[in-house]
């Protein structure tokens, strides 16, 4: 009889100095890009992949490519980061899909309203370290009580429309 040894689960902590969050959002006529700093978070590694995991984003540290947007962003029109200074990811389900490939499911909360959402993922461990990378995560704003200037909710705003969906690329690097 042989007995497969149990998985021992480690926990790696997220690095927030080397790990990313850039943001995307389009606009009839263009768009804004910046970043997002992660105040804090951990991944779950078997030994064979990634299981669980959280981090926490500072909504607070939000910036853009233009500074009165970057004031906006932080109203209650957008991420009413005052009120709700802090949004979070919690993976809750980890599929593999090939060679350093998975697809991750989760709840994404941002303005205490969670929403589930999947995206494909590269995840790579080496030794004491997992980088974990998932690029054009589309996140429908609207579903987060976003409704300023969205065509879904106001159907007369013309070219003054922001799209309802922003992209999200993620660079987690955690270590034991």
């Amino acid at each position: 009889m042989s007995f497969d040894k149990p998985v021992k689960e480690v926990t790696y902590t997220v690095d927030t100095e080397r790990s990313t969050i850039d943001w995307t959002a389009k606009k009839i006529g263009g768009g804004h890009t910046g970043t997002i700093k992660i105040t804090s978070g951990n991944l779950v590694h078997n030994g064979k992949s990634l299981t669980k995991g959280m981090f926490l984003i500072n909504m607070s540290s939000i910036t853009s490519d233009n500074a009165k947007l970057t004031t906006h962003l932080k109203s209650d029109d957008f991420f009413s980061t005052e009120k709700n200074p802090n949004s979070k990811f919690e993976i809750l389900k980890v599929t593999p899909v090939g060679a350093d490939r998975v697809n991750i499911s989760g709840n994404l909360t941002i303005k205490g309203i969670s929403q589930p959402i999947s995206f494909p993922a590269t995840v790579k461990t080496q030794k004491n370290i997992v980088v974990a990378v998932a690029n054009n995560i589309r996140v429908d704003r609207t579903k987060y009580d976003i409704k300023f200037r969205s065509k879904t909710f106001f159907l007369e705003i013309g070219d003054k429309a922001i799209d309802d969906e922003f992209e999200l690329n993620i660079n987690l690097v955690a270590k034991k």
